[in-house]
């Protein structure tokens, strides 16, 4: 993805970023009264696990899954989940949750001494696997991305979900390289996660 928005452009529609394709979650609330949007959260996801290019993270996210396609599905039949965003391999953008809402990525989590991610974040999930690479493209949004979100909310702070949730999630994983993202958002604010 080369820029995120045409010259003269509104990047944003309300929570939508116009440069994203827009598939609408059903999994995704009200934020709580006076929520302060300062965090971005990185996911990693593939379905099944491993395989890449279809379209079942998008099926996922708006419970159109078909639980009985592949025998991995019965461990998450029934799961009703969703992320603002999904960058796929090729750096393809997609959003499910306006950013003004809560989506329902994070689930038991902390950061930056408070609880409930969700309420707080705005979640991007990574076409990828736990512990393997990801694409350039897939950098070159997200840090797109991240600056976009970051010129209409307060973002202060990025994390993997292995940060908010430790022991609990890995994604997205040691294939994540943090320091090239910090680079790519050089000159912003927004405070990255220790290194190990």
């Amino acid at each position: 993805m080369a820029t995120m928005t045409e010259p003269g452009a509104a990047p944003w529609d309300g929570g939508w970023l116009r440069a994203a394709r827009r598939l609408d979650s059903p999994n995704f609330g009200p934020r709580p009264a006076g929520a302060c949007i300062d965090l971005l959260v990185v996911h990693s996801i593939s379905l099944p696990p491993g395989r890449y290019g279809g379209e079942e993270v998008q099926q996922l996210f708006t419970n159109q899954l078909d639980w009985d396609a592949h025998p991995y599905f019965a461990q998450i039949r029934g799961l009703e989940v969703s992320a603002h965003f999904y960058i796929r391999r090729d750096g393809k953008l997609w959003q499910f949750v306006s950013a003004d809402d809560r989506a329902w990525h994070a689930g038991v989590s902390q950061w930056r001494g408070r609880a409930n991610c969700n309420d707080d974040s705005v979640g991007v999930e990574l076409e990828g696997l736990e512990g393997e690479r990801f694409e350039d493209a897939q950098y070159e949004t997200l840090a797109q991305l991240a600056r976009a979100l970051s010129a209409r909310y307060p973002i202060a702070h990025i994390a993997g979900h292995e940060h908010i949730a430790p022991g609990r999630k890995y994604d997205p994983g040691p294939g994540f390289d943090w320091a090239r993202l910090a680079r790519q958002l050089a000159g912003t604010a927004i405070a990255f996660p220790a290194a190990p």
